[in-house]
């Protein structure tokens, strides 16, 4: 048998191909970030391709579906100019936030607007697997009702409320409160029962931040961190534009800050941890003068502490001192190392300016140019927003793709 030879022909058809794939994903990114309609000329200026390629290319991505042609607008003199779009809907994306108590769901385009979200009880009593195939029937519920066909589903974003490997899909340890979630392979589960749809995970306060730079509070700031302050504490953190989750995937788990050296020797997890002294669920246990092992009234307890404290009780408001300087001190220790240009700061205990004013206080006291510290404006949906944002991203990054086969 005769086996022949590449020819300079058939390096000259692949190096053909591969040129044209790659002219074909500039011209669609550059499609993909104009958010009005646009016409050949500004594509090709854009791309810096030449106009017989950018005409023989838009043809494809019209046929494709991944562009829509709008029609001509008004002469300038020349040839009516031709319109067209990025065609935002030619997939989908969702995005979901599981927390112990809610987990929320959204449906976006792929320009990240939102097409339908609801909200519902977190199963209780669930295992990892069985839960997460439940949540999944959720989005598929939420995408029947909105007429998206599970085919045009392209990327899903799920939010953990943990340690969680993004690489790999997997929580490495969830939230004390959701219990049975070591090393659970949480994006592989989701894309089983999803029908193959890629999945990515990311802890939910790294997808704070990216959701309040979205759509929130830290619009325009590059380098910025989210600390939430609720029944558990965590910060989420952006540098020069980049998500920062450090080596381990480890990167803002200030629950586990040492607040002091007396603690070090001591059941450390127990006693003297941020989480253990300063969050929403230590306060209430405070106020109410028990212990922090979860109470089914903490959130009222904790209303009634704040509601307390307006009227100048003095144990009150010693109690949120105590907390605000300690999460203060948190701040404080997180924005000498990143040097922040904005905190934003998310969770029940900052919807009372009384404690947003003794953590500033706090953080003021110390560093000679402190950042702007304001509270989240995205609320609970923070998480949901970087989920879709980061799914919208992923999305994209497919079509790219798509493109070359």
């Amino acid at each position: 048998m005769i086996t022949r030879l590449p020819s300079k022909g058939d390096a000259e058809a692949r190096n053909a191909r591969h040129l044209r794939h790659l002219n074909l994903e500039r011209l669609l990114s550059a499609a993909m970030d104009r958010t009005e309609p646009f016409t050949r000329a500004e594509l090709t200026e854009a791309t810096a391709l030449s106009a017989p390629t950018v005409g023989t290319l838009t043809v494809e991505l019209i046929r494709n579906g991944l562009i829509r042609h709008l029609g001509t607008g008004p002469s300038r003199g020349g040839r009516r100019p031709s319109f067209m779009e990025f065609n935002a809907r030619y997939g989908f994306v969702a995005g979901i936030s599981l927390g112990a108590t809610k987990t929320r769901a959204a449906l976006a385009d792929l320009r990240g607007a939102r097409l339908a979200s609801r909200a519902w009880p977190t199963p209780a009593g669930l295992g990892p697997q069985p839960l997460l195939q439940k949540i999944a029937g959720y989005v598929r519920g939420l995408m029947g009702e909105a007429g998206i066909a599970p085919d045009k589903l392209l990327a899903v974003t799920a939010a953990a409320p943990g340690a969680v490997d993004h690489t790999k899909g997997t929580v490495i340890a969830l939230a004390p409160n959701l219990k049975g979630w070591q090393q659970v392979p949480m994006g592989e589960i989701l894309k089983e029962a999803l029908g193959g749809v890629p999945v990515f995970v990311e802890n939910d306060v790294n997808l704070a931040i990216l959701g309040e730079r979205w759509q929130g509070a830290a619009r325009g700031h590059n380098t910025c961190a989210f600390l939430y302050v609720g029944s558990g504490i965590g910060a989420g953190i952006v540098v020069n534009g980049e998500l920062h989750r450090g080596h381990h995937h480890l990167a803002g788990e200030i629950a586990l800050m040492c607040m002091g050296p007396q603690y070090i020797d001591e059941d450390f997890g127990a006693t003297g941890c941020l989480e253990t002294l300063a969050s929403v669920k230590a306060l209430g246990a405070k106020w109410a003068g028990g212990d922090n092992t979860g109470n089914p009234h903490r959130e009222k307890r904790v209303e009634d502490l704040f509601a307390a404290a307006d009227k100048g009780e003095k144990r009150a408001r010693k109690l949120i001192e105590d907390a605000a300087r300690l999460v203060g001190i948190a701040a404080t220790n997180l924005s000498l190392v990143i040097d922040p240009s904005l905190l934003v700061i998310g969770g029940p205990a900052v919807e009372h300016e009384y404690f947003m004013d003794q953590v500033r206080q706090v953080v003021a006291k110390i560093i000679p140019a402190p950042p702007e510290i304001v509270p989240a404006k995205l609320g609970k949906e923070a998480p949901l927003w970087g989920s879709l944002l980061l799914a919208t991203s992923e999305a994209r990054v497919s079509l790219r793709e798509r493109l070359r086969t």
